[in-house]
């Protein structure tokens, strides 16, 4: 398997991250989301993409080991999904996905500008039919 471009994992959790605030924003409550099974398992999903790529972006130091938790809530999602806590998903997505994004564009921003905007008119293409993927890429573009 050849070696995939660091800087893609970047994008892979920022826009899992945006997928995540896009289907939690339609429930009330944790319960409702676990209950609507496409929507529970699309967060869920997109929380393994973000443990993934995390691991990769900790490995070359793109971000630093504090982030390990991210690793750990994948691979408990992965191995012990039967553990899974709805109120500590739910805590996530409320208290920490937000500071988890704001990092991550932290470290689109130290990106080289060509290749930045390479990899975002990449991004943009391969999600072309996600219109709300489409806007908060191109809102790291005018920001």
């Amino acid at each position: 398997m050849s070696k995939r471009q660091i800087e893609l994992f970047i994008f892979d959790t920022y826009v899992a991250i945006v997928k995540i605030e896009y289907v939690a924003k339609d429930f009330l409550n944790i319960q409702d989301l676990l209950h609507d099974f496409k929507s529970w398992d699309t967060v869920i999903r997109e929380f393994e993409i973000i443990g993934e790529a995390t691991k990769h972006l900790i490995r070359d130091e793109l971000l630093n080991k504090k982030f390990q938790v991210v690793v750990a809530f994948r691979n408990l999602i992965i191995h012990e999904y039967f553990g899974i806590e709805p109120c500590e998903v739910d805590d996530i997505i409320k208290n920490d996905l937000k500071s988890l994004k704001q990092t991550i564009v932290e470290v689109i921003n130290e990106i080289d500008s060509d290749l930045k905007n390479e990899l975002i008119d990449a991004t943009i293409e391969d999600n072309k039919y996600l219109s709300f993927v489409v806007q908060a890429l191109q809102e790291i573009v005018h920001a």
